[in-house]
């Protein structure tokens, strides 16, 4: 029998009804939740603040998105009343903490992913998350590829010439690579690409000079054939082939591109590191040692990351995707038998935060102890935020992770379809009476089963949404996979209380 406080089978809710009790437990949590409802409908304050308050009385850990300006001081009250101030970490501009994403993920020992994979997997994660949301991502391999190739050789060249990578030397680096057309004396100007060419070609030159110099004669006379010696070096040195291979990409193949398709590329990458390097972001994720840690979440913090998308627009919006990105690796490369801490990753209006990686996080989420919730209005928003032409199929296999969905009342007919093809039909008894008037006086009745929908659309856009004339009662259709109510059913219609 699991001893553990954080058995899987613990209950978080209880739900008390005329025939019986039905029991909501951190099993379901870490199976994921989406909670849909419209303007006011009481999803936050009702379903959301419930999830919310469980999560933080039973220990969880966590991460907090932030959409809204006032989501900070929600999540005050919520830690005031589960007792949990001191375990809360708001990173804000202005505020005592940092994170130095990529000197953390310098130091990651993420599998057998080199230092540059990790660097890459992030940002490219972030830009490709931008682009669907603003429409501009192509399904088109092509761009994906030479995206990841400007970012890893980029990555390569400030390794080699400074020893480390930051979001200023990779700008400027981006922005004099060589160009097609320049032309030899353009090309030797210092500039910040040259300048780390060379101080890499130096460092390079004298590893070459140490390695030649342990040689023995007949090796050395080895070399004296130009193929030899470069097949040698390559071996020997592993800098060497990287250095080779950043000077293939960046002379022989970057510099020949297209100036349209070039600067399509340039756009994405150096795009994204210009918002980096603007304050309050560059402080707070660049240029400041690290106050703390994603596998803080593993200790009972709860990270709330305090740059409303409402406020800094699309700088915040890439950068809490950044770390949330960042926090979902952390998390999943725990060890369950060393801390079965669960945590939970909160989004409100979550619909700015879905990257790529979503749908194949969320699928291992609960091996992991991730309980995810994510609160939106409505489906369209999820289609307009996962671009492509793939879009609806990418939102239905997401959605097809989270295995609790909550529905609040809505007037979005696409959401509420969705809802009621999710709890799906029931056989219904159909009686028929018919009368025959001649001769004779005659009657027939009939009955036969027919499916039907046991809850139509419609009915969403009569349930209660709280406040003073609804006594702050909220209302919902809780839908979970895999567990049935006391009704019978998968589904049950609950209410919450605003104030409770």
């Amino acid at each position: 029998m699991i001893t553990s406080q954080f058995n899987l089978d613990r209950p978080l809710i209880t739900f008390t009804c005329i025939d019986g009790r039905s029991k909501w437990t951190i099993r379901q949590a870490v199976e994921g939740v989406q909670i849909f409802g419209g303007i006011g409908s009481g999803k936050t304050s009702g379903s959301g603040r419930l999830l919310a308050l469980k999560y933080l009385t039973n220990n969880f850990g966590g991460l907090v998105l932030t959409a809204k300006n006032d989501e900070k001081d929600l999540w005050i009250e919520y830690c005031r009343l589960t007792n949990r101030l001191n375990d809360l970490v708001i990173v804000e501009p202005g505020g005592n903490q940092f994170f130095d994403f990529l000197g953390y993920e310098s130091a990651t020992k993420d599998g057998n992913k080199s230092i540059t994979e990790n660097i890459l997997q992030v940002i490219r994660t972030v830009i490709q998350a931008s682009e669907e949301k603003s429409g501009g991502k192509s399904d088109d391999p092509f761009w994906e590829t030479a995206l990841d190739l400007l970012l890893s050789n980029t990555i390569d060249l400030c390794k080699l010439a400074f020893g480390k990578v930051s979001v200023q030397k990779m700008y400027d680096i981006v922005l004099t690579a060589p160009k097609k057309g320049e032309q030899k004396q353009d090309q030797d100007k210092i500039g910040s690409f040259a300048y780390a060419f060379s101080s890499a070609q130096e460092i390079i030159n004298n590893q070459i000079d140490e390695y030649i110099g342990r040689l023995s004669d007949e090796q050395k006379k080895e070399m004296e054939d130009p193929y030899q010696m470069e097949a040698m070096v390559l071996e020997a040195i592993p800098d060497a082939a990287v250095l080779k291979s950043v000077d293939q990409f960046f002379i022989e193949h970057y510099r020949n591109l297209s100036e349209k398709t070039r600067s399509i590329i340039d756009f994405s990458f150096s795009g994204f590191l210009f918002r980096l390097l603007k304050e309050p972001v560059y402080s707070l994720l660049c240029s400041r040692p690290s106050t703390f840690t994603p596998e803080d979440s593993l200790n009972g913090k709860i990270i709330l990351i305090n740059l409303p998308v409402k406020i800094y627009q699309k700088v915040g919006r890439d950068s809490q995707v950044m770390f949330k990105y960042i926090w979902q690796r952390a998390m999943e490369r725990r060890n369950i038998k060393d801390n079965d801490r669960p945590v939970f990753l909160w989004a409100d209006e979550a619909q700015h935060f879905l990257h790529a990686y979503d749908t194949e996080y969320q699928a291992t989420a609960r091996s992991s102890r991730i309980a995810t919730v994510y609160l939106s209005q409505n489906l369209p928003n999820y289609h307009a935020n996962m671009g492509g032409i793939k879009s609806e199929h990418r939102v239905k296999s997401f959605l097809g992770t989270l295995g609790t969905q909550i529905f609040h009342a809505n007037t979005d007919i696409e959401t509420n379809k969705y809802a009621s093809e999710l709890i799906g039909d029931a056989y219904v008894v159909d009686e028929s009476q018919s009368f025959t008037i001649g001769g004779n006086f005659s009657s027939t009745r009939g009955r036969s089963f027919k499916l039907e929908r046991m809850v139509r659309p419609e009915e969403f856009a009569n349930l209660r949404t709280g406040g003073p004339l609804n006594q702050f009662l909220v209302d919902a259709y809780m839908y979970v996979q895999g567990v049935a109510f006391d009704n019978g059913f998968h589904h049950k219609k609950i209410t919450f209380k605003q104030n409770s």
